[in-house]
């Protein structure tokens, strides 16, 4: 059974892209003892390696899960104290305001709107956030300009075995490769590199330069993918609770076909509860694998988020269990090409 506790405690660090050493470090704590080797690269990767017995049918498998989230950081303090900001990832401005945001400092402040949100069209420009000061010298005292603030969205148990909070985009991911590492004892052919990677939410930056240094033959995304059950601005077919999601379409990557296969192989040999999935807007690591070196066969493993980029997504402990067994399962098996 998965430590659900770990991935409340791993939603709460705060990491917007950029500044995941509080993520970073929990990551570290968790994956001590466990691998052959690990380092953490000059741009804030971590690079553990599990290896496999090895032999000739043995591959390089890189997985990459983001620890970044998505935030704000601060252009201008106004004279009357209000903080004005531009977003760091995909930030939606409905999502925001009249809500908390939190410092990397600790500080708290409530975000509003330069006129009617309706009119600010998803401009997250047309923020600022009031911290409670009302002159520019007051407010300077805590925050300052150039600082990075990030959701405030606590871990909550719903009902059915889903749980919501922020940051779900990609701590649950982050979760799903540390259990799955906890269960690799080394007995497969491959070469397992688990990477927590940095800077997705801008342009999956930190899987370039992880990818360049394990030069793998294989790369895996896991990521989160939206959930269509409910009505949404989005389209397709994956539902919260239906079972781990297969990528099968990612406009950043074409996936490889054998790899593919393999993955939905795997799930009917296994009996993993699966579900076939589409996203047609956005993006993963696996786009940055994918054209690292020569080129690398990628895949993708997604968690079903509903409301993604919020500070209250929602995710399904069962669909999480899923991914932990395809992971472990998927990585242990012989890859011919």
């Amino acid at each position: 059974m998965a430590d659900f506790e770990l991935l409340k405690e791993l939603t709460q660090a705060w990491g917007v892209s950029g500044r995941e050493r509080r993520v970073r470090e929990i990551i570290l704590r968790e994956i001590e003892g466990l691998v052959d080797e690990c380092r953490v690269d000059n741009i804030g990767n971590v690079i553990a390696l599990k290896r496999g017995r090895g032999g000739p049918e043995g591959k390089k498998i890189m997985l990459s899960a983001h620890m970044d989230e998505i935030g704000l950081q601060v252009k201008k303090i106004e004279a009357d104290g209000r903080i004005r900001v531009h977003r760091v990832g995909w930030v939606w401005t409905a999502a925001l305001y009249h809500d908390q945001v939190v410092f990397q400092n600790g500080t708290i402040g409530v975000v509003g709107c330069c006129g009617n949100i309706e009119e600010a069209r998803n401009d997250a420009g047309k923020l600022y956030i009031d911290i409670g000061c009302t002159t520019k010298e007051d407010a300077e005292k805590y925050v300052k300009v150039g600082d990075y603030c990030g959701f405030v969205g606590p871990y909550y148990e719903l009902q059915n075995g889903r749980v919501s909070a922020k940051s779900l985009d990609d701590r649950a991911g982050c979760f799903l490769l540390l259990e799955a590492l906890k269960r690799n004892k080394g007995e497969g052919p491959n070469d397992v590199y688990y990477v927590f990677s940095v800077q997705e939410e801008v342009g999956c930056r930190g899987a370039t330069t992880a990818a360049a240094q394990v030069a793998p033959d294989i790369g895996i995304s896991v990521d989160v993918t939206p959930d269509h059950f409910y009505p949404c601005d989005l389209e397709g077919c994956n539902a919260v609770g239906d079972g781990i999601s297969v990528t099968l379409g990612d406009p950043s990557a074409m996936m490889d076909e054998y790899l593919v296969d393999e993955m939905l192989s795997c799930c009917e040999e296994h009996g993993i509860r699966y579900q076939r999935g589409v996203m047609d807007r956005g993006g993963t690591d696996a786009s940055s694998i994918n054209l690292s070196g020569a080129g690398v066969r990628v895949a993708g493993i997604a968690l079903v988020d509903r409301y993604p980029h919020s500070k209250c997504s929602v995710i399904s402990k069962d669909d999480v269990l899923a991914g932990i067994e395809l992971i472990d399962r998927y990585t242990h098996r012989t890859f011919v090409f």
